[in-house]
């Protein structure tokens, strides 16, 4: 068992959309799915027992990976501080969770679903295939972040609105200068604005220093917008059913 704790581990590495990682995303899928059937339950004790489990889990997840740093001699202010986006989105979405604040849901349910799911689709899991703890830290912790979001939509009937948009891009933006502020003083790379991460991301495909950064940022807002195409969906639907229901 310790074999899948250690910090030079020796089995098989991750594989990118290999049988595991397929398998994970699916499970993840199916996880989220199952909150349709949970809205429709009457029984809010049985909803909350799903809140703060989702909750535990991230907050919990995110001990653990701390604990497995510091164990394994790893853990330094340069990479370890919780920055990164996810990082951000593992407290906020446990607070959000546990606080129902849809001041929290809308950042949320825009950068967490979007930074994760990027995340879960090209993970830093590099030597760390499944079994490993790694494996299993990277994928419950961005998971979770999704589900998260979409647990707060499905069942809590939180929404996002169009002057989401204009709070989530400004205050993201503030908070990468800040961030890239902080890299330059302590030589961090968090929100990768200093440089592009070691593993295979979508950023190798985006131009150099700094040309991918103001592609990430027309990157998200196609993201956001995709993400926000439901809502907007159902608006327009609502708008038009008056309408078509005077016209008669």
């Amino acid at each position: 068992m310790i074999q899948y704790f250690i910090k030079d581990y020796t089995g098989s590495p991750f594989v990118l959309f290999g049988p595991e990682h397929l398998l994970a995303l699916g499970i993840i899928l199916l996880i989220n799915l199952s909150f349709i059937f949970v809205r429709k339950s009457s029984n809010q004790k049985f909803k909350d027992g799903i809140r703060y489990t989702l909750a535990g889990i991230l907050i919990l997840n995110e001990i653990g990976w701390h604990v497995w740093n510091i164990a394994t001699g790893q853990w330094s202010i340069q990479q370890h501080l919780p920055f990164h986006l996810c990082s951000v989105f593992v407290w906020l979405g446990a607070y959000m969770l546990l606080k129902k604040s849809n001041s929290i849901f809308e950042f949320a349910y825009f950068l967490g679903i979007a930074g994760a799911l990027q995340a879960l689709l090209t993970p830093d899991a590099g030597i760390y295939g499944f079994p490993h703890f790694r494996a299993f830290q990277t994928f419950i912790s961005h998971g979770a972040i999704i589900s998260s979001a979409v647990f707060m939509a499905v069942v809590e009937g939180f929404r996002p609105h169009w002057s989401s948009f204009k709070r989530v891009f400004l205050w993201t933006n503030i908070y990468l200068v800040v961030i890239t502020g902080l890299n330059f003083l302590i030589q961090s790379n968090y929100l990768y604005s200093r440089q592009k991460p070691p593993t295979a991301s979508l950023l190798d495909v985006l131009g150099p220093w700094p040309v991918y950064l103001l592609a990430v940022e027309f990157i998200a807002l196609v993201m956001c917008v995709l993400l926000y195409l439901p809502y907007m969906i159902h608006d327009f639907r609502s708008a038009a059913q008056p309408a078509a229901t005077t016209n008669d």
